[in-house]
This record gives structure tokens, sequence and C-alpha cells, in this order.
């Protein structure tokens, strides 16, 4: 289950993302008070907290198939098996245990809040995820993106949030549109021609009326998605929504990442 290629949204150039700092574009419209530079523990952390949503999300995805199975009962996808796999391929990845970065640093309180929302998300759904006779759950790797961000929020207690994003006209629920810093970057950088193909963008930036370090990480359709957003345009996807005609490359999605100074 810690084979990443089935992944709905794949992170082109992911190993940038790993294995070296975050680069930092100023933005020239942010406020003054927010154009301190970012620390090198910003970075780290986003980066962090990035692999580890991708590692749980990618668990999500390699076991849709057994989620929706109607005739199995206990899934055996509790918190506890779910974070542990998470936290194997975050080792597997970064070379890095998780449970040894310093619980007093900030960013071994936001993993470990990072890994609790995990737990937390997976253990509040186990009626729905072991429901017999039930196909599909709509328990889909975007839904528990939505989740895990909500979660996350509650435990970082105003610290950082994080948030599975996607260009507006491909949101479809309104807890996951892009706020208009977000848009902004999606439409100048991320969808711009020259923009390298997986570099993620991060920027000294207000949110929510707070300075903080912002990162958006991009992500493009595989061709597992097109089932639910590709063709033809308008046909109703499994989950009730029409299809968006997308197609294997496009960006699909972007892992937004807020850490408030």
């Amino acid at each position: 289950m810690s084979d990443r290629r089935s992944l709905a949204l794949r992170t082109a150039g992911s190993s940038r993302l790993r294995y070296m700092l975050f680069g930092l574009l100023l933005i020239a419209a942010v406020p003054a008070a927010a154009q301190d530079k970012p620390s090198g523990e910003d970075e780290k952390i986003a980066q962090s907290l990035a692999e580890m949503l991708r590692d749980a999300r990618a668990i999500i995805s390699n076991n849709q198939e057994r989620i929706n199975n109607p005739n199995i009962g206990d899934k055996g996808l509790t918190g506890d098996v779910v974070l542990a796999e998470a936290v194997q391929e975050y080792r597997q990845q970064t070379h890095v245990d998780p449970n040894a970065i310093d619980p007093a640093t900030r960013h071994g309180r936001l993993i470990r809040a990072l890994m609790n929302a995990i737990r937390e998300v997976m253990d509040a759904h186990q009626s729905t995820i072991n429901e017999k006779g039930t196909g599909f759950k709509a328990f889909i790797p975007a839904t528990f993106g939505r989740l895990i961000g909500e979660a996350f929020a509650r435990l970082a207690k105003g610290e950082a949030e994080i948030k599975v994003t996607a260009p507006p006209e491909l949101v479809r629920n309104l807890k996951a549109r892009p706020d208009a810093w977000e848009q902004n970057v999606i439409k100048t950088k991320l969808l711009s021609p020259s923009w390298v193909r997986g570099e993620p963008y991060a920027a000294m930036a207000e949110a929510k009326g707070r300075p903080a370090y912002r990162v958006m990480v991009p992500e493009y359709y595989s061709d597992s998605c097109l089932s639910c957003h590709g063709s033809p345009k308008g046909e109703m996807d499994i989950t009730g929504y029409p299809k968006e005609g997308g197609k294997i490359g496009d960006l699909g999605g972007i892992i937004s990442i807020t850490i408030y100074r």
C-alpha cells in the first residue's frame, strides 16, 4: 500500500520539493509588514507538512477499491494503521523519522498536529468506510484532504493551516475554494506557460490579516484522475459532479500551506 503511483494527483518534480529548500519569490504587492524573509525553519516545516499530507492521501488513493467494496466490512484502515503507513512512507522519502522531531520545536508541534489529524479523521469515519452493502463511500483523497485540513487547523491552534485547493473552476467544495492570494498565484504563476512544472511557489504574504510564510505546491492530473475529472466534459462522474474535461498533466490541485508569524 506504499506504492505512490496510484495517487490521484501527482506532483511533478517532487524530488526537488523533498530534498531542496523552497525558493522564495517575493510579491511586490505584499504589505511591508509581511516582507521579512522566511527562516530556514519555515521552509523546512512547509516541506515536511506537504510530504506527510501527500503520503497520507496516497494511502487513501491506493485503497479506494477496498474502501468501496460493499462485500467487506472492516477494512482494517484505522487511524493507527493509516498513520503508521504514512509515517513509513515519510521516512522513506525524507530519511527522517517524524516521531523523532523535537516536540518542543515548532516543527515538532506542527508535524504531530498533522499526524494526529490523520488519525482523528480516519477514526471518525470508520462507520462509513466499513459499511457493508454500500459501494461508493465518497471517502476519496479530495475529501480526506479537506477533512485533514480542518482537523489540522484546530490542532495547530493558529500556528499554521493546510488546504488542498485548485483553480476556482475545478473546486467542487466551497470550503476548498482558493482565497484571493491563492487565486492570484494560480493564475499568474502556476498556470503560466513559463512556470517550471512542479515547482512550488513560496512568499511572505498576509493570510487572514496576519503575516505568514505561504507555499503553493502544484499537483497534476494523472490517468487515474480522469475517471472523475476527464472527458466527456459535463458527463456525471461517480461522485455526482460533472466531469471537467481535464487531460493528463493539467494542473488539478494545489497543496496550500500557511505558517503564521
